[in-house]
């Protein structure tokens, strides 16, 4: 088969694609996992291991990507600034220059002398975030869109801000245009098709690193659609369904290519939205931790962990993301309660939405208990939660917990559990949507809705030491797959077929 960017290999063959159909079966009805997993590795193992062409900086010395980076400036938005740093970080490792395109608060002087010296001053600048208001600023968008396009100020940084948004700092250009999530927005809904941005130059491409109704000139324009879950769980978001639905839609129709980052994501996509197979394509994601993090030996990093959070090593359980309903908190924390573990679940992450019932369970008098130290009376709760901490003490939480949880109803790849497996964590997590294809049998799967289930599960790896050194090396082992090496070597092919 032919596509536009050349050959064209269908993902799944005949016998794969019944592969897939009995492994979708087999899952939904709840099969025990010696009964799917080998349907499993037959069907994910050739997509994760099909050897790529080598790639090096020649073919993209001199050309530019332009990133929309609205995620990376704000701290709390982890899932897509990790992946929007990510992408950014691997395109420069590829020989690529990158800029990156974001909102701010305010309009940014163009021509003023004294801005082009200190702009990112303007920038950052806290006193002026609020002059114009948004609501002021966004009447006549909200009127009559943007038609004759968005004209970003373009500036370079020259690192004289001490601690700017640590997302930003390695972008040696930054264009930035005022509520551009919500001017863009607003055209949409007007027009029904994305606003255009006004460049002084076009990039060799423009990449948005979520779904967003902007397009750049003279250049191909690539979307990463991470997951359906607006339409997957509408109960679980606070997305305006209907926007979504017509954004993706048109971006699948429209869009030079569109990206994603499971073959679980791209399926949902294909079925939902019929884009053919040769304009998607699953890049997956990569995690690479730095070696000064994980550099400490186990009796100093039990002494951190008992200094920082007064925690043992080895001798917790961990949940690492937002406080959302997607995310299963709830279940999770019933599951626990269930099992009799006598080890603390300690759940690291802040609020998202629609969290109350999450936090009343975490919260619950049964998880209080008190202790003597010489006259005084301590109390202490069997499950605590912490709010965003600095990823330097998210890694150490991870190394040193006795396993990772995460029975997540759905994700369109799984973050936490790639850092585990590469920290050598032992990981539960679900048997749905992505997270089999990440974790292959390295992991520990159950049921997401089934509390007993998950409590059997946190009973048998509390009680079970080989299980868990098992799944700890097979989850290093299979973190390898998810290498930034490899990672990269899938983005530079991706970027040379559509460039």
């Amino acid at each position: 088969m032919e596509s536009a960017f050349g050959p064209f290999e269908p993902a799944f063959p005949s016998q794969a694609r019944r592969n897939r159909d009995h492994l979708a079966a087999a899952v939904q009805l709840g099969a025990p996992s010696s009964m799917w997993q080998p349907l499993f590795r037959a069907e994910s193992e050739p997509l994760l291991r099909r050897a790529q062409p080598q790639c090096g900086k020649t073919d993209s010395m001199g050309q530019t990507i332009l990133y929309e980076g609205h995620n990376l400036t704000h701290n709390g938005a982890a899932g897509i600034a990790t992946y929007a740093k990510n992408v950014a970080v691997s395109a420069r490792a590829l020989g690529y220059a990158t800029k990156v395109l974001v909102g701010s608060s305010k309009a940014l002087p163009r021509k003023d002398p004294v801005f082009s010296e200190v702009s990112e001053v303007w920038f950052y600048d806290a006193r002026s975030a609020k002059r114009p208001s948004m609501y002021a600023a966004l009447v006549l968008p909200g009127l009559f869109g943007k038609p004759f396009g968005i004209r970003p100020v373009e500036f370079r940084s020259r690192k004289v801000v001490v601690g700017p948004s640590p997302n930003l700092s390695d972008f040696e250009t930054i264009l930035a245009a005022p509520y551009l999530m919500h001017v863009t927005r607003l055209h949409f809904i007007r027009y029904k098709h994305r606003a255009f941005l006004n460049l002084d130059s076009s990039p060799t491409i423009f990449h948005a690193t979520q779904p967003m109704p902007l397009k750049a000139r003279k250049c191909p324009n690539l979307y990463t659609i991470h997951d359906l879950v607006p339409l997957r769980l509408p109960y679980a978001t606070l997305d305006n369904k209907k926007y979504f639905f017509q954004l993706v839609r048109h971006l699948c129709k429209k869009a030079d290519h569109i990206v994603t980052v499971s073959e679980c994501s791209k399926q949902d996509i294909i079925r939902f939205f019929g884009i053919s197979e040769d304009r998607i394509t699953n890049t997956y994601q990569a995690v690479e931790i730095p070696d000064e993090l994980t550099a400490s030996n186990e009796d100093k990093l039990a002494a951190e962990l008992r200094q920082a959070f007064d925690l043992g090593y080895k001798e917790y359980f961990l949940f690492c993301g937002a406080i959302e309903p997607k995310k299963n908190v709830s279940r999770l924390v019933d599951a626990y309660a269930a099992s009799g573990t006598p080890h603390p679940l300690v759940i690291a992450g802040g609020l998202g939405w629609q969290y109350e019932i999450d936090v009343e369970k975490i919260q619950d008098e049964r998880f209080l208990s008190y202790r003597m130290d010489k006259r005084r009376i301590i109390p202490e709760r069997r499950v605590r939660r912490f709010d965003y901490l600095p990823f330097a003490q998210l890694v150490s939480l991870i190394r040193g917990a006795r396993a990772l949880l995460f029975p997540s109803l759905y994700e369109g790849f799984g973050l936490p559990v790639l850092e585990a497996m590469q920290l050598g964590t032992p990981v539960m997590t679900s048997n749905t949507s992505s997270l089999p294809e990440i974790t292959g049998d390295a992991a520990f799967l159950v049921d997401p809705l089934n509390i007993d289930a998950m409590a059997g599960a946190i009973r048998v790896i509390d009680q079970d030491a080989e299980l868990r050194a098992e799944l700890s090396a097979k989850g290093r082992e299979r973190a390898k797959l998810f290498s930034p090496e490899i990672y990269q070597k899938r983005l530079a092919d991706l970027y040379r077929r559509v460039f």
